[in-house]
């Protein structure tokens, strides 16, 4: 296997992209045009520990993360968390374009409100093509909070310090969540396609027979079918129709099994088999979760 390069401290991230000893050991924001390009980790697969939110500003159409006509132009945001790998093939640097990027440590939030639900910011975990894309307006909201947390850092370190560091940093994310909103509802046409491609890419699953070869479909398979992050599909999913992902493949399978109750005679455990499940026990689990009664009760009641 490859080596893999791993960012552990913001000390190490300084280092790398050739920036000034860090004025805090947890969080760094820095500049874009002020990077070296980074020699050591082009072509390598690279591994940062830290959370990562990047902002980049650029001519309309010089971005290539798969952005629509639809879409604002004036800026595209990505986040990533620790532990994700990835590879930069080739650095490009365009004095015409501008960003910058929020670095912070696990341990910067680990005691407070954001560390117990950072995991709840799904954006993490979406693919690169599925960032955000941000209007003008937007763009300066992001900036004034970005400013307010180099200003925190930058003064001299007190016992606030940290708290509205992260307070910030928070706020951040949750304006990024709002935009979020925004963008699927400005998709939404497109998300219409999307969610017709998802139940049609269900039928063919059962239709093919590939549940009994391979078990329920799951949420990273139907992501990976309809090229986007499982975490994408289940955001988008879940603003278009109320339900996420494994919640709609459970209606689906419901429904199905509801059919099959009621025109055939074959046994629950036999129904159970051929809709993927494993164990007839988890069938009846999540029938029961979505009807109120088990398979056998909505059988002999209907």
């Amino acid at each position: 296997m490859p080596d893999i390069l791993r960012i552990n401290t913001i000390a190490q991230a300084h280092e790398l992209f050739g920036i000034e000893k860090p004025q805090h050991p947890l969080v760094i924001v820095y500049s874009h045009n002020n990077l070296k390009p980074p020699g050591a980790f082009i072509g390598k697969q690279v591994a940062i520990d830290l959370y990562h939110v990047a902002y980049k500003m650029c001519a309309d159409g010089s971005f290539g993360y798969g952005r629509n006509t639809y879409d604002f132009q004036e800026g595209t945001m990505i986040f990533t968390k620790p532990g994700q790998v990835m590879t930069i093939e080739e650095w490009k640097h365009d004095e015409n374009s501008s960003g910058w990027s929020l670095f912070f440590h696990p341990d910067l939030i680990r005691k407070s409100n954001l560390g117990t639900h950072i995991d709840d910011y799904s954006f993490f975990s979406y693919d690169v093509h599925e960032a955000l894309h941000l209007s003008d307006d937007e763009k300066k909201t992001v900036a004034e909070i970005k400013d307010k947390i180099v200003r925190e850092y930058s003064s001299n370190i007190d016992k606030h310090s940290q708290k509205l560091i992260v307070s910030n940093i928070e706020l951040m994310l949750d304006y990024c969540t709002r935009f979020y909103d925004r963008q699927f509802y400005t998709r939404e046409n497109l998300n219409k396609d999307l969610i017709t491609k998802f139940e049609k890419l269900l039928r063919n699953y059962y239709e093919s027979g590939k549940a009994l070869e391979t078990g329920v479909p799951s949420v990273k398979y139907c992501g990976l079918e309809l090229n986007m992050s499982s975490n994408y599909l289940s955001d988008l999913l879940k603003k278009e129709t109320g339900r996420n992902a494994l919640e709609h493949i459970h209606h689906f399978i419901v429904d199905k099994a509801k059919t099959q109750l009621l025109n055939s005679t074959q046994s629950v455990s036999q129904i159970a088999y051929h809709l993927g499940f494993e164990y007839p026990q988890h069938f009846s689990k999540v029938f029961k979760r979505k009807t109120g009664v088990s398979p056998a009760e909505y059988r002999t009641v209907n």
